[in-house]
């Protein structure tokens, strides 16, 4: 887990700053007053900062090697251009910033925002394989493709900046980590227009068959205490990622998270029936089975055991 805090009022401190934390970039302008805070959120390979330029900051830098989004909560950004592409950006709007292979230029105007990064590999791994051609998953445009989905990808940031990358106890649970980073692309891919979208899977209906929900109930089951998403179980499979959600949709009214997490739920209300209601808690129980949310576990507990888990760990 990296936490971090930067303030200054000095110029040459903040670009020094800004090379080591992003990339390499040249500030220009001579800003008559310099004002800058960063404070940054981190776990794994994702990365949440929110920043406060009080000045106007023109900048020009190389590529960042991962995907950055960006959130402007106040004042504006301007002329920001990269790989073929320029747009203003004012209060609520939320972009792909750059790609993480191309340069980025332009200007902060006196703003504060939110900029969240993150490892590039994580969109594909999400999807999985099957894919024409296994290609990287790519975003294909800069603006989410409606105001809602940009709406739901910032909660879901605020989120995780807020409530989760903060929490300790994330880091210590592998279970935890992948959860927050499926989260974040799981969002992403909804928000934007991408390559995912576009691919066609004619095998995914042929593939939907009783054989296949039976292998990947059996990789789930052997597999519950590990980081698996939709894309190592279908990979177990041995079908795409659309042909074993079509699969579980047709043979089992849900679909393979779903399911994963009923499973993992179990999990918890057999510890919490074998624990010492003085030596364990709910909290930590639910964390070693991958929920970093309690009020959604104990909800999705009780509808599916008519009872809260604490209750269960209680008696």
């Amino acid at each position: 887990m990296e936490q971090l805090l930067f303030e200054s009022r000095d110029l040459g401190r903040t670009e020094e700053f800004l090379n080591r934390a992003y990339t390499k970039m040249q500030i220009g302008g001579v800003p008559k007053e310099v004002r800058t805070r960063v404070s940054r959120a981190a776990a794994e390979s994702i990365s949440i900062d929110r920043i406060e330029i009080g000045f106007e900051m023109s900048y020009d830098a190389d590529p960042l090697g991962k995907i950055c989004l960006c959130e402007v909560t106040s004042g504006t950004i301007e002329d920001h251009a990269t790989d073929g592409w320029q747009d203003d950006f004012g209060t609520g709007d939320l972009a792909y910033f750059a790609p993480s292979d191309r340069p980025y230029k332009g200007k902060v105007c006196r703003s504060t925002y939110t900029i969240t990064m993150f490892d590039p590999a994580l969109l594909t791994r999400v999807v999985g394989a099957g894919r024409k051609g296994n290609t990287p998953v790519r975003l294909l445009h800069h603006r989410p493709h409606s105001p809602a989905a940009a709406r739901h990808l910032s909660r879901t940031i605020a989120y995780l900046g807020d409530e989760v990358l903060a929490n300790p106890a994330v880091q210590a649970s592998p279970l935890l980590l992948a959860s927050v980073t499926q989260l974040l692309a799981s969002s992403v891919l909804a928000a934007f227009p991408n390559t995912a979208m576009t691919d066609r899977d004619d095998l995914a209906g042929r593939d939907a068959r009783p054989t296949t929900v039976r292998r990947a109930l059996a990789f789930m089951e052997s597999n519950l205490d590990q980081a698996i998403g939709v894309a190592e179980i279908a990979t177990a499979a041995g079908v795409t990622v659309r042909a074993v959600q079509t699969a579980f949709q047709r043979h089992l009214g849900t679909t393979p998270l779903n399911h994963l997490r009923q499973l993992r739920l179990a999990e918890v209300r057999a510890e919490l029936q074998a624990a010492d209601p003085s030596e364990s808690t709910v909290a930590d129980v639910a964390a070693r089975w991958g929920f970093h949310h309690h009020g959604r576990m104990a909800a999705a507990y009780q509808e599916l055991y008519g009872e809260l888990p604490s209750t269960t760990l209680a008696r």
